[in-house]
This record gives C-alpha cells, structure tokens and sequence, in this order.
C-alpha cells in the first residue's frame, strides 16, 4: 500500500511539472520570436523609421553656385594645408623620411607645434567645408523649407578637389601602413605572416620593423590573404622602399574609394535616396577622407567591394524576373557574390552582406523556408569557393582565421562593451576594491557579441518579411557589430555609415552621424601617436583663433546660416521603398 502511494505521488508531481515545463518552453519561443521579430504584433520594424524617400530638388540657382564654388576652394585650401602640415606632422616613417634635410620642406619636421598647427586648421577647415556643403547636399533640417541641390558631377568635382592633396601628403592619423608593408615583405620571403611578427620574421633594426609601432611589432597579420597578397606584389616592386610603397598602398584604398563613389549612388537609387545626399554623407564624409585616403587604410579596398557587389547582386535578383535576362541575372549574382566574398579575404566582417543578399533572393522567390535554404547553399557555395581559392591560391593558407581577434589587445572607448569594462575597472580602483577590468572584459564582450548576433538576425528576418530593404538591414547590422565590438577604431564607422547613407535618411540617424564624424575627424591626431599635451593645447588655440579669424572674414561670402527657400519646381517623391519587395 505504501508503494502505491508513493508511485501516485511521483505521478502528481510529475502531472504537476508537466504544465510548468510546458510554460517555461512556450515563454521561451515567444521571447525568441519576439527578439526576431516574428511574433506577429509589429507590422514593421522600427529602424524602418530612419528611412523615408527623397524627393527630386531643382538645380542650384546663381548665387548657390557661387557658393559652392568658394566652399570647394575652402574645402581645397584645407586639405591642401593638411598635406603640407602632414610633412612635419603625419605619421612620418622612422628611416627613409623624404623630406629630412631638405632646405624648407624639411623645417616641417623640426618644428612639431608649427606643423601641427597648420594640419589641424587644414582639418578643420575640410570639416567646416564638408558641413557647409552638406547645406547644399541635403538641405535644412527644418520644416517648411525645400533647398536646392547640387548635381551629382558638381559633387564629383568637389570630392576630387578635396582628395587630390591628401593623395600626394605622408600617411596622416594612423601607422597601420607600415604594418602593411612589414607584413606584405614577411609574406614576399615566403614565411607565415599569420604566425610569425615583424620583429621576429624581419629582425628588430630592419627598416620595416622600425617603423611599425611597438605594440603590433610582435603580432601576426589580422588581414585577410587577398589584402596580403596585394601586399606581396606591392613589395615585389617596391622591395624596402617605404615611400613608393605608401604610395602604391594608396593606389590600392583609392581603388577601393572610386568603387565606394561608383556604387554608392546606385544603392542609393534603389531605396529612393538622392545619389548627391548618399555620396555627401559616404563618400566625402571626412572620415573618409581622413583615415582611408590620407590614412591608407585597407577598409578602402573592403567597402569598395563588398558595396560593388552588393549592386552587381541586386541587378542579377532583377534580372532573375525578365525570362530573356535570366541567364544574365543568374550571372550576375554569382559575380556579385564573389565580389563580396573578395571583399571578406580582406576583412571578414563584409561577409555579413551575403546573408541580406541571400534573404533578398529568398523573398523574390516566395520567401519560404526552402527559399532561404536554397539561397544559403548558393551564396555558400560561391563564397566558399572563393574563400578557399584565395587561400590556396596565394599560398598564405588559413592561418588568417585564426589572427581575427588580434586587435583586440587594444582597449578602445569607442567600443561600448570595452568601455563598460575600463569604466567598472576605474571604479574599483576608486573604491580600493582592486582592479578588475579584464574580468569584467571577460564577461562585457561575449555578452555584447551576442546581442549584436541578435540585431543581426532580427534584422535578416525583417529582410525576408520585406519590412526592411536589404541595405537598411545590413547598414544596422554592422552598426550593431561596430559598437558592440571589443574594439573599435574611429574608420571601423564607415562600415555602417557607407551603406545606412545609401538608405537612411531620417534627422534622427543624419544629425547623430553628421556630428559624430565631424567630432572624431578632429580628435584624432594626424601624428597617428601620442602628442605631448602642451603641444596640443598651443595648436588647438591657434586653430581657434584662426578659424575666428576665418569666419569673420568670410561671414558674408560663405553660407555660414541656411538659406530657406521654398520649393518651386521640385519634382514629386520617387515610389516610396519603406516595404521591400525587391532589390530595385
């Protein structure tokens, strides 16, 4: 008898569980479809807000034109400056310096204050004029008015004024080239730059090694084996040569800059965006300007392609409903595809963009699960196939997969896991509980990474439900994946503001990405190191004074205030693009 009791016992308790579990996994699908998206109580998402269409502007009138032409040379006379300032100021090598011991170049480099105040009015200058240009790109935030815009080949002009300096001046903000090129001759000696760093592979007094800063002298290559295998050839002409090969690196992020300038309208056009607006606030952001033109950097090269394939994928998703381009649209998608799998052999984080190509092509076939299965297998195969080549092909093989965490030794504020890190470290110093960030580090980053997977899923799903166009998706994405990331660097902004330029449009994403570039383009020094303090603080006084002094002389012929006109003749909004149904 008791042992019936006992069995009826077990068997209520475990009647009892039964609901309770049943609860906890039912709570636990509706979290997860809510965090995706997918539970069906929201019609859109809501980063959809951040776009609205863009109606076409009439041309400016005279007395813009006039305008513009002053702020081009303004924007001109700055980078113009920065190249002459960078002579004394820019992030010099330490052997090979070209202008050392020349009569009048080479007073640059003795006298450090005056250089640097001559490169930080130039970048102020740039700033204020990309601003003042933005006047005429995308108007007043304000109600009620309806500005003019200039033409796209006005724009181009500027763009080409602006950067024609910075081509020929010193790398400016960062050192990372010389890196560059120590790896790309690690690589050139047959050795593994994956496992092996400058110091080690090319000896501590070759003069590659003495110009890599000394955090990255011990470190392997974090780059992919496309960038690298540039590098070699780079290095094949150029051998020890650090001059002739900045300016071939350079070559290279410029490529990198007119795919940048050739896509980037195109996607614009796809989401009802003025090209003119796109371009201003991509392309000739001074961040740009700054960190990938003057400061060479390889993200040049990685959003060149992963955007020209990005628009060569989307002319193939077209073309797949025209039953006489069909085969033209499926080749075009495989190109566009590897285009941007190219574009992860140099930096892997572009590869996000195949998932919102995939879930493009997924929908405009039915968006069915098999849809996105049979997308997934395409685009996977192709990306692998290029992947692999790449590797064997140059011979650099994987090792590359494994280095991707190497900058993470760097502790960046502009990383929000990172600095809620070194903020709780800070704090237990200041209470004498000891210091304890790289705990919290271990715990803050794989927390953040995966809330920024979440945002990235979430943000594939509204894609494939057509709430999101795929450039909006993708631009949040990454934007989640740049703030979330261990580290962050001032260029790493680029990887979201390229493509949310091409889509977004709203004040609440411009004002934000407008003043943030602006701000970040001034702090950082064009030394692409330390400054001593007091240094800084006489040159930022200078540049105050002078730009008062700028102002003051050019407050009547330069569009210092907007102008507010009202529209006569503006042509009607293109089709709105809020709900996607496609790449076009």
């Amino acid at each position: 008898m008791g042992a019936q009791d006992a069995g009826a016992t077990a068997d209520t308790v475990e009647a009892a569980d039964r609901p309770r579990a049943q609860r906890v996994r039912g709570q636990v699908r509706r979290v997860t479809r809510r965090a995706l998206g997918i539970d069906g109580t929201s019609r859109t998402d809501r980063v959809a807000y951040l776009h609205d269409n863009e109606p076409e502007r009439p041309p400016l009138d005279a007395a813009e034109i006039r305008d513009l032409t002053r702020i081009r040379r303004f924007g001109a006379v700055g980078a113009g400056m920065m190249a002459l300032g960078a002579l004394g100021a820019g992030a010099q090598p330490v052997l090979q310096n070209p202008v050392q011991g020349v009569r009048v170049l080479g007073l640059f480099a003795r006298a450090l204050p005056a250089a640097l105040t001559v490169t930080l009015i130039g970048t102020v200058l740039v700033v204020v004029a990309w601003l003042l240009l933005g006047r005429l790109a995308i108007g007043s935030f304000g109600r009620g008015t309806s500005p003019r815009r200039l033409s796209r080949s006005q724009l181009d002009r500027t763009l080409a004024l602006w950067i024609l300096p910075l081509c020929v001046a010193p790398p400016m903000f960062s050192k990372d080239v010389y890196s560059y090129l120590a790896q790309s001759e690690i690589t050139a000696r047959g050795l593994d730059p994956y496992e092996i760093g400058p110091q080690a592979a090319l000896g501590v007094d070759h003069v590659l090694t003495r110009t890599v800063p000394n955090i990255w002298r011990e470190t392997p290559a974090p780059y992919g084996p496309f960038f690298l295998w540039i590098g070699r050839g780079i290095t094949a002409l150029t051998g020890d040569d650090i001059v002739s090969g900045i300016f071939l690196h350079r070559a290279v992020a410029l490529v990198g800059v007119a795919l940048i300038v050739w896509a980037l309208p195109r996607l614009a056009a796809r989401c009802g965006v003025s090209s003119v607006a796109a371009l201003w606030l991509g392309a000739a952001n001074p961040l740009l300007l700054f960190h990938l033109v003057a400061g060479i950097h390889n993200e040049a090269l990685m959003l060149g392609l992963m955007l020209a394939g990005l628009e060569l994928c989307f002319r193939g998703i077209d073309a797949l409903d025209d039953v006489t381009r069909r085969r033209t649209g499926r080749a075009l998608l495989l190109v566009g595809a590897a285009v941007i799998a190219l574009s992860a052999t140099v930096k892997i984080p572009s590869l996000i963009a195949l998932g919102f190509v995939g879930m493009a092509l997924a929908r405009r076939r039915g968006g069915r699960l098999r849809d996105v299965v049979r997308a997934a297998v395409v685009l996977g195969v192709v990306a692998a196939v290029v992947i692999v080549g790449v590797s064997l092909v140059s011979g650099l093989g994987f090792g590359w997969l494994g280095t991707l965490g190497t900058a993470n030794a760097v502790r960046s504020w502009m990383s929000l896991p990172t600095l809620l890190g070194l903020a709780t470290g800070g704090a237990g110093v200041l209470l004498g509980i000891g210091d304890h960030t790289t705990a919290v580090l271990s715990l803050t980053r794989p927390i953040a990474s995966a809330v920024a997977a979440v945002v990235i899923a979430r943000m594939l799903v509204a894609t494939l439900l057509g709430r999101l166009h795929p450039i909006g998706g993708l631009g949040v994405s990454i934007g989640a994946l740049v703030l979330l990331f261990p580290v962050v660097q001032p260029w790493y902004l680029l990887w979201a503001v390229t493509p949310l330029a091409a889509w977004a449009t709203r004040p609440a994403f411009r004002v934000p990405v407008i003043a943030f570039s602006a701000f970040v383009s001034l702090i950082v020094m064009p030394t692409g190191g330390e400054v001593q303090p007091f240094v800084i603080v006489q040159a930022a006084l200078a540049t105050v004074v002078t730009l008062g002094v700028v102002y003051a002389a050019t407050r009547r012929s330069l569009p210092w205030r907007a102008r507010t006109t009202v529209s006569d003749g503006a042509g009607t909004p293109p089709p709105r693009a809020d709900a996607y149904a496609g790449p076009s």
